[in-house]
């Protein structure tokens, strides 16, 4: 199984995928914690000693993460992989999710929606998949999923 990013907005179900992933027997990896991302100055960022530490030493594993600094790390990556939602969407699932009280506040909301307008295509041009994630978790995951047997 190859090394996969899955990469997007907040709101795109990232977190949700990989837990269906990890459900289903694989190595999964959410980055949005202190483990594997850090604060540089007003920047949540990948730690970079761990997440190559990772990338160098773990063959099939499935990261999710949308960070500034993750691009410096896509050659070690089989597959980046973005899921995408309107913002209606997005805003909906942020207002709603219980595991992550991020998206919760007006900035955070205006934040989520210049992110969308700038980070998202920066993005798109560097995905090798995007996959539309609108759809119901379960089909992204089973699509991801099918990425395994692609190198």
């Amino acid at each position: 199984m190859p090394r996969v990013l899955v990469t997007g907005m907040s709101g795109t179900g990232k977190s949700t995928a990989l837990t269906l992933l990890a459900a289903r027997g694989h190595h999964t990896v959410d980055t949005d914690t202190d483990e594997w991302s850090e604060w540089s100055g007003d920047d949540w960022i990948w730690r970079s000693g761990r997440i190559t530490e990772l990338l160098t030493t773990t063959p099939d594993v499935f990261v999710a993460g949308c960070k500034s600094n993750q691009g410096r790390f896509y050659p070690l990556f089989d597959h980046i992989v973005l899921l995408s939602a309107p913002a209606a969407v997005l805003l909906a699932r942020v207002e709603t999710r219980t595991t992550n009280p991020y998206g919760k506040t007006p900035a955070d909301r205006a934040e989520i929606l210049t992110n969308l307008a700038t980070v998202e295509p920066l993005l798109r041009a560097t995905a090798t998949a995007e996959i539309d994630a609108t759809q119901p978790a379960a089909e992204v995951a089973r699509r991801l999923e099918a990425l395994t047997t692609m190198r």
